[in-house]
């Protein structure tokens, strides 16, 4: 096998198709503190290579984790994995998870000490506590007998760290302060990208349901997921309103993000006429690249607002 085949096996296993909903709430965060004064762009474009450097830690582990239980297997309806197709040995591919955590635990550490320097050594403590914590996160969602991916608590972890940490997190980074309007934005992306979750889960419901992983839709079944997931996306967008309410800025620019609510509201009803679960793997992307294209209207809004 050529370097370059072995490169391009590697980039299948990082998901690069991943990558624009992983930057989406730090763009958001950072959106939010654009009028700061003091807004460094360091610390934007170091939280992104933060952010993207967790998601692919992340599909490593994922790939791993459900490679050796064997829960991508032939009935898998959603893309092959590399461990699935032979591609990558399982220990070649923890090797990888390893080097990949240290990286992304350097990469955090720099980060923190652009945005606080040694000064701020609480702050440092709490962002190095988040940094562990978002390892962790990555390698025991599939990974060990106790791996909560197949507890029914990936949702929970996923509007967490996509919503909370990475929209509150960015904000925080660049102002050492929070305020509401940030918190409904976090709800916002955090709810979004736990929709991206339950539409896999949705897809995978059969698969998952005969190796014995939970997860929020194999508990709830075909029909309540779909519900759930209109709460998800209807609520998201509900937060937006709020936020835009709340910061009583009724120029033109404040409303852009709610532009996001066309194609959402299009996927949703797309969704609920959906009754093969391999069919919704078809609404996966589209709702990714909403989310991201959420963040640059945020972004966008905030931007012109200056």
């Amino acid at each position: 096998m050529t370097q370059a085949s072995k490169l391009k096996i590697w980039f299948a296993a990082a998901r690069l198709r991943t990558l624009p909903l992983s930057v989406a709430g730090i763009i958001t965060g950072n959106a939010l503190a654009l009028q700061q004064v003091d807004f460094s762009w360091s610390v934007f474009v170091g939280a992104l290579m933060t952010a993207i450097s967790y998601q692919v830690l992340s599909n490593f582990a994922n790939d791993y984790g459900d490679g050796v239980k064997g829960t991508d297997n032939a009935h898998r309806v959603g893309p092959k994995r590399i461990l699935q197709q032979k591609l990558l040995t399982a220990p070649s591919l923890f090797r990888g998870i390893i080097i990949t955590a240290i990286f992304s635990f350097i990469l955090s550490l720099g980060l923190i000490y652009i945005a606080f320097g040694i000064e701020n050594l609480k702050w440092m403590g709490l962002f190095l506590f988040f940094s562990l914590g978002a390892i962790w996160a990555a390698y025991n969602y599939t990974i060990g007998e106790k791996a909560y991916g197949y507890y029914a608590l990936g949702d929970v972890f996923v509007f967490v760290f996509f919503g909370a940490i990475a929209v509150g997190g960015a904000y925080f980074l660049q102002t050492h302060s929070l305020r509401f309007e940030v918190f409904l934005y976090a709800i916002a992306l955090g709810g979004l990208s736990v929709g991206v979750l339950n539409l896999n889960n949705m897809r995978d419901r059969e698969n998952d349901q005969n190796v014995n992983k939970q997860t929020i839709a194999t508990l709830l079944g075909h029909k309540k997921s779909k519900i759930y997931q209109f709460v998800l996306v209807m609520g998201s967008l509900v937060a937006i309103g709020t936020a835009i309410g709340f910061n009583q800025t009724y120029e033109w620019t404040a409303f852009l993000p709610l532009l996001a609510a066309i194609p959402l509201s299009i996927q949703l009803n797309g969704m609920a006429r959906t009754q093969q679960p391999h069919a919704f793997d078809s609404f996966l992307k589209p709702l990714a690249l909403t989310t991201f294209l959420l963040s640059l209207l945020i972004f966008t809004s905030k931007w012109l607002e200056m």
